[in-house]
């Protein structure tokens, strides 16, 4: 425990025209990897656009470590199908933090971060400031796959006895 920075508490918010894999829809959820950590989201049926609001709660050691989703359609009688992956990075979001702002306005921005070639953002991705905390937006466009987005948000947990930022 004295080798966390903190947890991430990413809110899978939803998916936006995400691909058909079954007969006329599909039955997604997303999984979140980081590092060995593993979490999944609760499936919702028949939906491409589906509503998640799941809370998946990291623990972070290392800034560099990328997050990676991955999008899946349950399937019953066989192995669940892949609906595309993205991943990002945490470090600009860890920066943002690290400058301990406090008693900012509401939807005070803090920083931008722009999609390009090398991330899976779909469009810049906002740093502000809400109810007190410094949080992410970010949509991120699934890569290997021919449609489908992901929104979600980053929120900073402040663990006791970690190491902190």
């Amino acid at each position: 425990m004295e080798n966390w920075l903190g947890l991430l508490r990413i809110h899978i918010k939803r998916g936006v025209n995400l691909v058909i894999r079954d007969a006329l829809s599909s039955d997604p959820y997303v999984v979140v990897k980081m590092g060995k950590q593993k979490l999944k989201t609760h499936v919702v049926s028949h939906n491409v656009n589906p509503e998640w609001n799941d809370l998946l709660t990291l623990t972070v050691s290392n800034f560099n470590t990328p997050v990676k989703l991955f999008a899946y359609d349950k399937d019953t009688f066989s192995f669940d199908d892949s609906m595309g992956d993205a991943e990002f990075e945490i470090s600009p979001y860890l920066k943002a933090l690290k400058m301990g702002l406090k008693g900012l306005p509401n939807g005070t921005i803090i920083s931008k971060v722009q999609p390009n070639r090398h991330n899976c953002l779909a469009e810049e991705s906002k740093i502000y400031f809400s109810n007190g905390k410094v949080v992410q937006d970010m949509v991120l466009r699934l890569r290997n796959v021919e449609c489908g987005e992901i929104e979600l948000q980053l929120q900073w947990i402040d663990v006791p006895n970690s190491k902190g930022l």
